[in-house]
């Protein structure tokens, strides 16, 4: 359906399924195939499974019933809470998967299915930049209707065209996971139509894939034993999770993975970990609110965000505590607001609210007892029609809401997954993105080699890949988010490990264009860890700066990719030369020897000069100082004599600070 979405291993869904009715047969996947090679990557199979297909399971088999909702899956027998609460998170996001209806002052955007929207109404005319929206967020709209109220002029403002490009950006987070899905949904009538293949879309590695599976699902004694829904006849959870499953390996890969990486997958966004314990949220009232605004933009600009309780030992794991919540298992957050606390118009006037999160855990049971637990007394509190807006029921079904205090007080992490607002066409803060795709490789020459490890290998450090940007506000927010590329767990190649990967950020002269090679300013850092990917926010002054990124241990290789955002374009890029090139007129006027550097630590009084020299005074007086940056050399007598000038001009004229 979309021209940038890649069909993974070169399975074309639409190509597979003409055939499949051509010859009258249900798809059967060679690639992901119903053996136990499909469940297992090592071990030995448990009870005897059968794979089956969802008409041999149920009478009336369907994509979905009812809609869909956080509380249609439950986790099954492999460890994916991971995996599970992420789907629970997505689920809780009608706008991502339903048919949506947005209404405008003077037009109408209806989402016909994911990706296709008719538009009709009394607007602008079409420009340049919504054609570029629409190919960016890929829209395909089947019918455009724009015409002035009771006459053939077209009208046009900018408010609305605003508003427009705002709606269209958030119709297009529905352009994944599950495209056609009313296409890919059982229909009774049209028996002959189905194929038995179902397809969805992952966001892997820096680009959309399309995923093809057949429907035969494990099972033992009838009964699914992974993710399953409430209803015995609603199978999207299970088929996501078995596409899933393929793009892991098998299904046991999915054993023990990490939230943020599913979130990423689902969504295309970039994922932020916060340890609520080392940030003490708990007890810092002035932290704690700032990071629940942050989360409730995020929620609200269609993110994705869990929560979990880390495990200390293996004794810890899924341990139940006093307060109902579980340890080493993965929540999803499907809903966060300001709670109006009173009843009738004395609530409308007053302005206490409470922040609240509402989380679920993927069991389906098992929930919080505390203060604003289903039958807490707290919620005599909150008017009648407050709870039916927030969806308060009383009933065991793993949902329940928390005030946000109490949430950093019990839970130690929360993963949020933004999306990042990319189109010039919004009323949000918009992001210039850099994406580049690396890998640390091995070469026995040190100058081609790049697989350094970090900073603690001072002598292969510098050899790892290297990459600059640009600030080019007085202060600028920036967001690195490094990726590696996702390993497959499968019998023949074992358990896809993670390396121990991070980065460094250095502050270098603002003319640098080579590599570095020795230490400078270092501006910031992120953790080093075994995940998939790891990110840092940092507030960063005017500048250049380099991006370190390397593996823990020098000598490990693999794929990486590099995300940079900013407020301005940065113009990120590679740095691959560690020198200034030879020249043909390198041998007549000799080639650079020596690198140094002169630091300005301050100055006063200095006016402008179109040449940039430095005057100092009235007449000017000329400072004939030349700074060398590390990437620039010069032969070693001149660089003497300079530099002999320079110190003697700050000695006689003396403005530095």
């Amino acid at each position: 359906m979309f021209s940038c979405v890649k069909p993974y291993e070169d399975q074309n869904y639409s190509a597979l399924r003409r055939d499949c009715l051509r010859r009258k047969v249900l798809f059967e996947d060679p690639l992901f195939p119903a053996t136990d090679d499909s469940l297992y990557y090592k071990g030995t199979p448990g009870p005897t499974v059968r794979w089956k297909r969802p008409k041999d399971i149920c009478e009336d088999p369907r994509l979905f019933v009812d809609g869909i909702s956080s509380h249609d899956l439950h986790q099954g027998q492999v460890g994916n809470c991971w995996f599970v609460a992420a789907c629970s998170s997505l689920a809780s996001r009608e706008s991502l998967w339903q048919k949506q209806r947005l209404q405008f002052e003077r037009w109408h955007v209806v989402l016909d299915k994911p990706g296709k929207v008719t538009i009709t109404g009394t607007s602008q005319n079409w420009t340049p930049d919504l054609t570029n929206l629409m190919t960016r967020q890929l829209l395909d709209p089947t019918a455009i209707f724009w015409r002035k109220e009771d006459s053939d002029a077209m009208d046009w403002n900018e408010a609305d065209a605003l508003e427009f490009g705002e709606r269209l950006s958030d119709l297009a987070k529905i352009r994944k996971v599950i495209p056609d899905w009313k296409e890919q949904e059982w229909d009774p009538e049209k028996p002959n139509a189905y194929a038995g293949i179902f397809h969805f879309h992952f966001w892997r590695f820096g680009e959309w894939v399309d995923v093809v599976i057949d429907d035969r699902l494990p099972t033992v004694n009838n009964q699914l034993i992974y993710c399953h829904s409430n209803s015995r006849n609603e199978f999207w959870c299970a088929l996501v999770e078995k596409a899933y499953a393929k793009l892991a390996g098998c299904y046991q890969a999915l054993d023990g993975g990490n939230t943020a990486d599913a979130l990423v997958d689902f969504t295309g966004g970039v994922s932020e970990p916060i340890d609520l314990t080392e940030g003490d949220f708990a007890s810092d009232e002035t932290k704690r609110n700032q990071l629940f605004e942050r989360m409730l933009k995020v929620h609200s600009r269609g993110g994705l965000i869990s929560a979990s309780i880390k495990a200390v030992t293996a004794a810890d794991m899924e341990a139940r505590l006093a307060c109902g919540l579980v340890k080493g298992h993965a929540y999803a957050v499907t809903d966060v607001r300001k709670v109006r606390l009173g009843h009738g118009l004395l609530a409308f006037f007053k302005s206490e609210k409470l922040d609240m999160i509402r989380l679920r855990n993927p069991w389906g049971e098992r929930e919080w007892n505390g203060p604003w637990s289903d039958t807490s007394e707290e919620w005599q509190k909150v008017s009648k029609s407050e709870r039916e807006k927030m969806g308060v029921t009383v009933q065991d079904d793993g949902e329940f809401w928390m005030t946000f205090e109490d949430v950093c007080r019990y839970f130690t992490d929360i993963i949020k997954c933004r999306l990042i607002n990319t189109s010039y066409l919004s009323i949000h803060k918009t992001w210039e993105e850099a994406r580049l795709h690396g890998a640390w490789t091995l070469h026995e020459d040190p100058r081609q080699n790049r697989s350094g490890g970090c900073i603690n290998h001072k002598d292969t450090f510098f050899q790892n890949p290297q990459y600059i940007f640009d600030v080019k506000k007085p202060e600028d927010e920036v967001l690195i988010c490094i990726q590696q590329r996702p390993k497959r767990s499968t019998r023949w190649e074992g358990k896809g490990e993670n390396l121990a990967i991070g980065f460094d950020i250095y502050k270098v002269e603002e003319n640098r264009q080579y590599r570095m090679h020795s230490l400078q300013h270092k501006a910031a850092s992120s953790i080093y860890i075994n995940s998939r990917s790891v990110f840092l926010r940092t507030d960063q002054p005017e500048g250049r700066y380099v991006i370190i990124p390397t593996t823990f241990e020098p000598g490990y290789t693999g794929e990486f990719l590099l995300r940079v955002f900013t407020d301005v374009p940065s113009n990120c890029r590679e740095l691959r030369l560690d020198e200034p090139p030879h020249t043909c007129w390198s041998s007549l006027c000799g080639y650079p020897q020596l690198v140094t550097q002169v630091h300005v630590l301050g100055a006063a009084g200095l006016k402008d000069s179109p040449t940039g020299e430095l005057f100092r005074g009235s007449p000017p007086a000329l400072l004939p100082v030349a700074p060398w940056p590390l990437s620039a050399r010069t032969d070693t007598s001149l660089r003497a004599l300079l530099l002999a000038e320079a110190l003697q001009a700050l000695q006689s004229q003396p403005f530095l600070g």
